[in-house]
C-alpha cells in the first residue's frame, strides 16, 4: 500500500526542549512528537535491551495511526556480525512484540567495517523470516555490498535496503521491494548539519515517485543533534503534502 511515514531518528534530546518542545513536559514529549509525525525510529533498541513494558508505554502514549521503526540491537549487527544470531534475534522480537501493530519496521544496522559475505547474509535472511509480522531493513555501510546479488537475495527475502546518506560511508540508492526506507544523516556534517531545501525537495519528489509506484516509504531526519532533524522533517512533510490523493499518503492528526 502507498504509504509515506516520515518523521525523526529519535524524539528525546535535552537540546530541543526550547524549540520543538516549547511548554511541553518531559515525560509528554512523545505524544506531542507524534502529534507531529506519523512515525519515528528508534535508536535506544541499538545499544540497550528495551524492555516489554516500555515498548508498551510508547504504544499507549501514540495514537493508532502511528508506527514505529526500531534498531536492531548491535550485539547482532556489529558483535555477531550477522553471524549465529537467531537467539538474540528472537529476544528482540519477543520484546517489542509490546508494540503490536505500532511496529512496521525493524532496521539492521551494519558497520562500515563488515564486507560482503554471501553465506553470512543468507543466513541472517532465514532468521529474519521468523519474524515475519514486520518489515526488514538492512543498512550496508561497506560498498562491496552494492551489486546485484545482494539485491536478488533481498528482493526474493522481501528485505529492504536503506538508502542512507551521510558524509562518513557511502550511499546506495537501491530500493530492492515494496519498501523504500532512508536515513537522512545531515551533509556536510553527519548528525549536526541541517539539509538546504533544494535537497529535501529532492527527497520529497523521490518519495512522491515511490508512492506512485505503490510503495510504503518511510523517511528519517537523523541530524539531531541541534535540533536540525525536526525542522528538516516538518519541511519534508509539507513538501510531500498529498494533492489529489488524499487516501495515499497518511497525515498525523493536526495540532
Amino acid at each position: 500500500m502507498a504509504v509515506l511515514r516520515a518523521g525523526t531518528s529519535g524524539w528525546s534530546y535535552g537540546p530541543w526542549r526550547d524549540r520543538f518542545y516549547a511548554g511541553v513536559r518531559r515525560q509528554d514529549w512523545l505524544r506531542h512528537y507524534a502529534s507531529r509525525f506519523n512515525a519515528v525510529e528508534v535508536n535506544a533498541s541499538f545499544y540497550r535491551a528495551v524492555r516489554p513494558a516500555t515498548f508498551a508505554g510508547w504504544r499507549e502514549a501514540t495514537p493508532e495511526t502511528f508506527r514505529f521503526a526500531i534498531k536492531g540491537h548491535r550485539f547482532v549487527t556489529h558483535v555477531k556480525r550477522l553471524a549465529d544470531a537467531a537467539e538474540a534475534v528472537d529476544r528482540q522480537r519477543d520484546s517489542a512484540s509490546a508494540l503490536h501493530d505500532r511496529l512496521a519496521a525493524v532496521l539492521w544496522q551494519l558497520p562500515t567495517s563488515v564486507p560482503k559475505d554471501r553465506a553470512r547474509l543468507l543466513e541472517f535472511l532465514a532468521v529474519l523470516a521468523r519474524w515475519p509480522a514486520v518489515r526488514h531493513v538492512i543498512e550496508f555501510r561497506n560498498s562491496s555490498w552494492f551489486d546485484a546479488e545482494t539485491v536478488g537475495l533481498l528482493a526474493e527475502a522481501g528485505v529492504a535496503s536503506a538508502i542512507s546518506d551521510a558524509d562518513r560511508w557511502p550511499r546506495w540508492d537501491e530500493v530492492t521491494t515494496d519498501f523504500a526506507y532512508v536515513r537522512l544523516h545531515g551533509r556536510p556534517h553527519c548528525y549536526r548539519s541541517p539539509y538546504p531545501r533544494t535537497e529535501i525537495e529532492v527527497w520529497a519528489k523521490r518519495a512522491q515517485a515511490w508512492l506512485a509506484e505503490g510503495r510504503e516509504v518511510h523517511v528519517y531526519f537523523n541530524n539531531t543533534m541541534h535540533g536540525a532533524a525536526a525542522e528538516d522533517a516538518q519541511l519534508f512533510q509539507r513538501l510531500t503534502a498529498p494533492v489529489g490523493r488524499g487516501d495515499a499518503i497518511l497525515r498525523p492528526p493536526a495540532p
